[in-house]
Order: structure tokens, then C-alpha cells, then sequence
């Protein structure tokens, strides 16, 4: 069902309360979220962007129940992502002449997904398309913002930024706008989102942000196609993306490991002790990274000056959960922050220098001190974490 957001402009996507997991299951959903698609009303008749298949059918449903759909005029898809195009196909059938406004990326995206071969009508920056009453559509390339097909459109006089997957966050908002939900849990998700995806693209968030601000257009709302829509001081989000595209760290160290039969993880606790002692008005957070969501431990690392990262020697490598996070933390192109590796061994000990060279790969800068333990640590082993703490401090 429609909901309006302003003027001509509706919200007429989907709320999922019951969504776990996103991106197959790379990324975990908490608080729900929502696939947010629009539809604008003026003389002519614009659908920006559609939802997930899985809820296609539902969705074409809910919108013939508005709307005659041969009454669109226009459909604008900022990005081909499934989550954003999933209905494309079943609204194509209704109304399979309809002119599709998408960059030239975005062509490729959506016929190498659904293959067909639509009235697809490419757009670049700055390109306008008249929707009547003196209105128009200023369209801009979002490239790498997270896709290379990435855009987001721009509604003149209402002044809405249709921003697809940038300033977006998975949450569940059953009123829509950043003013009706939980500050603290907002800001939470919005900076989760940023640092599991948008990281990686950080250069690309800095110079869009500066080329959208030479622009000079007037923003009075942000509708993202996931979570809140701004409509509240939108440019808070604006000013937090800036920021953390801007090498983003607080003062706070983040351990990360994961323990055979306890010895890493009393190192970790010892490194984290130490690290209060030096430094008391220091954050520090301790995550076994088999227990723990690896997106909310990711986070943490984004807020981080400094991480540590721990793992016993199993088979002359590191513990497979281990790996695998450290995979994710080299995609992630972190900078400007340190690291430093511990762990305990049996006979080989190769898991400090496995570590090592992942954290250097990532982009870490890797202090000189780590902490390599032979067997179950000692009183005098965790003595050691002291030399951790202070190259992780300093």
C-alpha cells in the first residue's frame, strides 16, 4: 500500500520484519529492513525502482491496487541489484514498451540478470528528464557507490534525493522517516552499513559528496531504497558519510580471536587489561570470532584505531573462522589504523606470522611487538601483553 512522503511523491515498498540475512548470507539483518521503491504522480507518471522477487508479486499487487500500471510513463532503476530490480520482470510484462532510464552499466546488469532486452533509455550526470507541473529529474552517477551502475535521481521543487543504496541501512521503520525511529539504533545501523559495504568505496563517497555538493541543489529529503527515509535535518547523513569516508576511527581498540581450548583467548583478555591499565579512557571490546556476528565485530574494527587478532597454530595456519574473518577484513581496505597479532602453538607456531602477514595485506600497520606462546600461557606469558598494549596505545 502507497504511503505518501511528500506532494506527489509515495513510498510503496515492502517492510521486512522477518529478514535475517542479506547479500546470500554475508551480511546479517538484526532489526529488519525495508526495500523502499517510490512513485511519483505529476503529469507524468514515475516508478523509481522495485523490490525484491520474493515479494514481487505482492508488490505489483499492492500497486495496480493505486494505480492503472499502463499509467506509467517512466521507470527509473538507479541500480540493478536484485533487491532493487527483483519485479522489474513481472512489471515489464504488464507494460513491456515502457521506457527504463538507467546508466549504461546498469543496461549490462539487468540484461545479464534477467535477459531481456527492454526500452532502456541511459542517462548520465546531469542528464534531465521532464515529469510535468515544472518538475524535473536531474539524474547522477553513483558509480562504485556500490555497484558500477550505481545512480541516484534528483526531484526538483520537492527537492528529494532518491538515493538508492547510499545513505541507506537495514532497519525495520514501519513509519518511514528518520524522525519515527530509535536515534541510537538508526545510527547504529547506518554506520554498520557503511563500514560492511561501503568501505571498501570510500575514495568514491568522498569525491560523490563533493561533486553532489557543487551542485548546489537544495536537498529537503533522502530516500534511500533501504531503511529510513531523512526527512528530518537530512543532511546529518551527508555529514556522517563524509566523515567516516574520511579514514574513521575513535578512540578504541577491538580484539579479535577465536581459542582451541582457551589459551588465545587468555591472551586476548590479558591484551585488553593491559590496554586499560595504559590507556583508561580507552574503549576496548573482546569478540570470539566463532561466536559473534562477524558485521557487528566488523563495525567495531571501523570504529577502531587499533585491533588485535588472535589465533592458535592448526595446521601450520590459523583456525578456519579466523581466516575467513581476516578474508572479509582484507575486502574492507581499512586504513589508517594498527594491528597486532598473538596466539598460542603446540609444536609449529606459525599462526602470529600468518596473521601478520594478513593484517599487512590489509592494510594494517602491524606494530613490531605480538605475542606467541608455546602451550597454555603461563602468569609470566601474559606478562607480555604489556608490549601489545603499548604499540597498540601509543
Amino acid at each position: 500500500m502507497k504511503k505518501n512522503i511528500k506532494s506527489n511523491v509515495s513510498w510503496i515498498g515492502y517492510i521486512d520484519w522477518e529478514l535475517d540475512n542479506f547479500h546470500g548470507d554475508d551480511y546479517s539483518i538484526i532489526n529488519g529492513s525495508s526495500q523502499n521503491a517510490y512513485l511519483i504522480e505529476e503529469e507524468k507518471t514515475v516508478l523509481i525502482d522495485t523490490i525484491w522477487d520474493p515479494h514481487g508479486e505482492e508488490f505489483i499487487e499492492n500497486l495496480k491496487s493505486e494505480i492503472d500500471l499502463k499509467n506509467i510513463d517512466y521507470i527509473v532503476a538507479n541500480h540493478g541489484e536484485p533487491d532493487h530490480s527483483g519485479a522489474l520482470p513481472l512489471i515489464m510484462k504488464e507494460i513491456p514498451d515502457t521506457p527504463i532510464y538507467c546508466t549504461a552499466n546498469a543496461v549490462k546488469s539487468l540484461k545479464g540478470q534477467y535477459h531481456e532486452d527492454w526500452n532502456f533509455k541511459v542517462v548520465k550526470t546531469g542528464d534531465t528528464l521532464d515529469i510535468g507541473n515544472g518538475k524535473e529529474l536531474i539524474f547522477v552517477e553513483m558509480r562504485m557507490l556500490h555497484w558500477p551502475d550505481s545512480m541516484a535521481t534528483y526531484l526538483t521543487k520537492d527537492n528529494i534525493l532518491f538515493s538508492n543504496d547510499a545513505f541507506g541501512q537495514h532497519i525495520a521503520v514501519a513509519e518511514l522517516f528518520n524522525d519515527k525511529a530509535d536515534k541510537c539504533l538508526l545510527d547504529k545501523e547506518a554506520m554498520k552499513y557503511f563500514a560492511n559495504i561501503l568501505t571498501p568505496f570510500a575514495p568514491f563517497v568522498t569525491r560523490k559528496l563533493e561533486e553532489i555538493q557543487g551542485f548546489n541543489l537544495p536537498i529537503d529529503m533522502i530516500a534511500p531504497s533501504h531503511g529510513v527515509i531523512w526527512r528530518e535535518n537530512p543532511g546529518q547523513i551527508i555529514e556522517k558519510y563524509a566523515k567516516w569516508a574520511d579514514n574513521y576511527q575513535e578512540d578504541q581498540i577491538t580484539i579479535a580471536y577465536d581459542s582451541m581450548w582457551g589459551g588465545t583467548e587468555k591472551l586476548a583478555h590479558a591484551i585488553a587489561k593491559e590496554i586499560g591499565e595504559l590507556a583508561p579512557q580507552t574503549t576496548v571490546k573482546i569478540f570470539n570470532i566463532a561466536k559473534k556476528d562477524k558485521n557487528e565485530i566488523m563495525t567495531e574494527v571501523f570504529k577502531s584505531k587499533a585491533i588485535a587478532v588472535g589465533s592458535p597454530t592448526v595446521g601450520n595456519d590459523v583456525l578456519s573462522n579466523v581466516s575467513g574473518w581476516l578474508a572479509f577484513l582484507k575486502s574492507l581496505k581499512f586504513k589508517n589504523k594498527k594491528a597486532a597479532a598473538f596466539g598460542c602453538y603446540g609444536w609449529s607456531g606459525e599462526s602470529v606470522k600468518v596473521i601478520e602477514n594478513w593484517l599487512k595485506e590489509s592494510g594494517f600497520e602491524v606494530i613490531d611487538s605480538s605475542l606467541k606462546v608455546n602451550w597454555n600461557p603461563t602468569d609470566e606469558d601474559l606478562q607480555q601483553a604489556k608490549e601489545i598494549a603499548k604499540g597498540l596505545v601509543g
